[in-house]
Formats: structure tokens, C-alpha cells, sequence
């Protein structure tokens, strides 16, 4: 289940329409004035496995949550240089076939812990998906590409990006869901404001 902050802009409600292509078999919904707790006693109650919110900051979609339900994990990520399908003209439409998954970079155990977070995001692909989806971890900035390929001879394939794109950056994974907030542990934290964290990776091993 796909939804946003409260007030959204008409932007960050066209990111949230062109993630729930993203993701087989999401949903959307309209955050209204609905509190995150009944938000998330919705999909509980509905069998949803995750909850994913977008947050933005002037128009411009900064914040990107994912909630499992329904006994947690929650991985709060920034979100930056976000292209939207929306942006870039002549597009085609998007293939909504399960994807096939590419995840590179994530050596270390936390870069496993966030690449299982995402990967359970997505069903298991047919053989004869034509679509997929990466996330390529560099200096912890995790980067999304969807493309969609095609075999022109037997030995060549030729790859279109379809969109969005955008970077993720981990700040922090909290076990429980997203109303226990105020009472969930903290599994980790990014720490910014350390003599070494400029210099620190921490999803890979390197």
C-alpha cells in the first residue's frame, strides 16, 4: 500500500501514482486526515504486507518510508534527484510484468538487512519478464533504475530506462511498524554529526 504525507502536492501525488506501477500488485491510497496508526490498522486488517510512505519537502518528494507489516521492520530512507516518468517526454507506457531484481553493493550485514527490505517489496518474476528493477548501493547512496530490455539477435540486448529514478539514503531502521514510533528500538541510526561519518560506509563491506 502506496500513500503520502498529509496535503500533498499534486507532484508528490504523481510520485506516489508512478511507484504503485513500480511495485505488482500496490495499491494507493489518499491519505485524507488519516493518522498513521488507523492508516496502519487498515492494512493490517486488509492483509497488507507493506506500507510505504512518501514525504515531501515544497513539491519536491524527500522522504520515502517502508513499513512491513505486520510485526515490522520500518527503514526510513532521504530521497533525492527524483526523475519522474512524468519529466521526461515520449515515454512508452510502463510494462507492469514482475521484475526481475538487480541488487549490487550490499556486502556488509546492514546492506543485507536493506537489501532484503526491498527486495521483499517485489513478487518473484517469471522467466520471461522483460522488465528490471536496481538497486545499486555507492557510498550508501542506494540507486533505483527501471528498465525494460529486449533481445535484437541472439547475442544482443538493448536496454530502455522507463522510469522513475531516484537515490535512497538509509538514516535509520526502527523494529516494529509505523505507529509504535514513540516505543519501537531503534536497530540502527545514522550518525552525521560523529568525527568519522563523512568518512564511513555502511551498507557495503569495502
Amino acid at each position: 500500500m502506496i500513500t503520502t504525507s498529509r496535503d500533498p502536492s499534486s507532484r508528490l501525488k504523481m510520485f506516489a501514482k508512478e511507484l504503485k506501477l513500480v511495485f505488482p500488485g500496490a495499491q494507493r491510497m489518499n491519505r485524507g486526515r488519516h493518522e498513521v496508526g488507523a492508516l496502519v490498522r487498515a492494512c493490517k486488517a486488509n492483509g497488507v504486507t507493506d506500507l510505504l510512505v512518501v514525504h515531501e519537502h515544497r513539491g519536491t518528494p524527500v522522504g520515502f518510508i517502508v513499513s512491513h507489516l505486520p510485526f515490522g521492520p520500518t527503514a526510513y530512507f532521504t530521497l533525492c534527484n527524483v526523475v519522474m516518468r512524468h519529466d521526461i517526454p515520449d515515454l512508452g507506457t510502463m510494462s507492469e510484468a514482475k521484475p526481475h531484481l538487480i541488487t549490487h553493493g550490499f556486502s556488509s550485514r546492514l546492506g543485507k538487512r536493506v537489501s532484503d527490505i526491498l527486495r521483499y517489496l517485489f513478487p518473484v518474476p517469471k522467466d520471461d519478464s522483460h522488465r528490471v528493477i536496481t538497486f545499486a548501493n555507492q557510498d550508501d547512496y542506494i540507486s533505483f533504475r527501471h528498465h525494460v530490455y529486449r533481445k535484437t539477435n541472439h547475442r544482443n540486448v538493448e536496454l530502455t530506462e522507463v522510469g522513475p529514478r531516484f537515490e535512497l539514503k538509509l538514516y535509520m531502521i526502527r523494529q516494529g511498524t509505523l505507529e509504535q514510533e514513540a516505543t519501537a528500538d531503534v536497530e540502527w541510526r545514522w550518525h552525521p554529526y560523529t568525527n568519522t561519518a563523512h568518512k564511513r560506509v555502511f551498507l557495503s563491506a569495502e
